[in-house]
């Protein structure tokens, strides 16, 4: 039997969250969005690349180095099938959990064809601010 210990270290290394990716050192891994292009052409995370998961084993290729996955949210697990995939192919792989929905309530900017859009932080997804920003 697993310890929780075991347990936990496992999650940790298969799984992010939208702070530590926006957080993360430049370069230390590969975005990837695994929805679909009318997904994608609503709006992305700034810097991710799209690939959906049906292109991954012919496309992974393209990509050097570690990757993280995403999806829509938590209620999807469209970014677990891609991270699936890209483990298969002996990627190091992450899934950020929470999607661009958790990224977009966290008040990150979402990148769109007429240029970043935010929005306020969901008060109940990060630290509230008052109206001046302290």
């Amino acid at each position: 039997m697993r310890t929780a210990a075991e347990i936990f270290a496992e999650r940790l290394a298969t799984q992010t969250d939208v702070a530590d990716v926006r957080n993360a050192e430049p370069g230390s891994f590969v975005l990837v969005d695994s929805r679909s292009k009318q997904a994608w052409d609503q709006g992305h995370l700034p810097g991710a690349v799209h690939m959906p998961t049906t292109e991954i084993a012919g496309r992974a290729h393209e990509i050097e180095g570690a990757v993280v996955t995403y999806c829509w949210g938590p209620g999807c697990n469209g970014a677990t099938r891609a991270a699936l995939e890209f483990a298969k192919l002996g990627y190091a792989v992450r899934e950020m959990l929470g999607g661009v929905e958790y990224w977009i309530r966290e008040g990150f900017p979402l990148r769109t064809p007429t240029g970043d859009v935010t929005r306020i932080p969901d008060p109940l997804t990060a630290p509230a601010t008052d109206a001046c920003g302290c």
